[in-house]
C-alpha cells in the first residue's frame, strides 16, 4: 500500500510537469508502459483474488499513468512539428 501511495502522489506530479513543458523529452515511453501494464496486472489480481480498498488506488495510479502515456504521445508530436519548424 506504501508503494501505491508514493506512485499516487508521483504520478499527478509527472503529469503536471508533462502539461507545463509540453515535451516528451525525460521521459521513457518502455518505462511508462511497463508500469501501466503492472497496474492492469495489480487490478487483475486484485479484483480476482483479494478485493479491497487498495483496487482505488490501482486504479487512480493507473488513470494517472494513462494520462502520462496519452500526454507523451501529444508532446512527441509537439516535438516533431517544432523539429520540422525549427
Amino acid at each position: 500500500m506504501g508503494m501505491l501511495l508514493c506512485f499516487g502522489f508521483s504520478w499527478p506530479v509527472s503529469v503536471v510537469k508533462s502539461i507545463r513543458t509540453r515535451s516528451s523529452k525525460g521521459k521513457s515511453l518502455v518505462f511508462t508502459l511497463a508500469i501501466f501494464i503492472g497496474y492492469i496486472c495489480g487490478i487483475i489480481h486484485k479484483l480476482l483474488y483479494s478485493r479491497d480498498v487498495v483496487l482505488i488506488f490501482y486504479c487512480f495510479n493507473l488513470m494517472m499513468v494513462g494520462t502520462d502515456l496519452v500526454l507523451y504521445f501529444v508532446n512527441r508530436e509537439r516535438d516533431r512539428l517544432a523539429a520540422v519548424a525549427g
